[in-house]
């Protein structure tokens, strides 16, 4: 990448917020409406420690489940690839899980796991699991067959080939699918929060948007929502820069 390429969001990013603040200015948009960006790092600057402390709470949440989402994924994808009749038990509850809304279920988590911090992490690995395990999964079955059939010759048993052969192959596919799952971690933190806060026991990110929503404090709420993006942007770098180390470091980079 070209540093002009380097440079073009960042450029980007600085012509928007320009335009921005000169439309709320010229217009005289009232900052309850649509505050502008210097009326946001003000409120930021104001009450930064009680935001800091709240987007920790979040990523707190958002690593551990990540974590979970990680394992899980990776050891729901390695039985699917080592049985049949586990992949057809285990693919159909995957997909309900991932396409039912974790908002309808998470005060259902909250009640049953009687620990906020826990349930939270339980509601965000929800969320975040299925791309790892989808990844994984069709990774561990993109194995080349010609190299599968290399093993058999060599009287390699279902296991060697599983975890000698499948497993290194589908690397790639795991990191792909764990920069994804982690900006989801983070979505489905911030949902878990929003249901926690309304019941009012949450410490995170979500609390203090929906505090300052109630107090009708916009630009409070805008920096709170501009830390989240940040934050996700963040997750989604980071795991991409581990993504290409962990392939160069194994010889899997293109």
């Amino acid at each position: 990448m070209t540093s002009v390429e380097r440079a073009a969001p960042i450029a980007f990013g600085l012509i928007g917020l320009g335009l921005w603040q000169g439309a709320v200015s010229s217009l005289h948009v009232p900052v309850y409406v649509l505050p502008g960006p210097t009326a946001i790092v003000a409120a930021f600057w104001i009450d930064h420690t009680s935001l800091l402390i709240s987007l920790l709470s979040t990523l707190a949440v958002t690593a551990a489940a990540l974590v979970a989402a990680a394992l899980l994924g990776m050891i729901l994808a390695l039985a699917m690839a080592a049985s049949r009749v586990a992949r057809a038990a285990i693919q159909p509850w995957a997909v309900v899980l991932q396409v039912t809304p974790v908002v309808a279920i998470a005060p259902l988590i909250i009640i049953w796991v009687n620990q906020q911090f826990a349930a939270l992490v339980v509601c965000a690995t929800i969320v975040a699991f299925f791309p790892v395990l989808s990844n994984t999964a069709a990774g561990l079955a993109a194995t080349p067959p010609e190299l599968a059939d290399l093993f058999r010759l060599n009287g390699a048993n279902r296991r060697q080939t599983l975890f000698l052969l499948r497993l290194p192959a589908a690397l790639p596919y795991f990191l792909a699918g764990l920069r994804i799952a982690g900006t989801l971690a983070l979505v489905g933190a911030v949902v878990a929060e929003f249901v926690a806060s309304s019941g009012g026991f949450a410490a995170g990110l979500a609390g203090r948007i929906l505090e300052a929503g109630y107090r009708l404090e916009i630009p409070r709420m805008f920096a709170a929502l501009t830390l989240l993006a940040l934050a996700g942007i963040t997750i989604y770098a980071a795991l991409g820069s581990f993504e290409r180390a962990v392939l160069r470091r194994f010889g899997a980079a293109s």
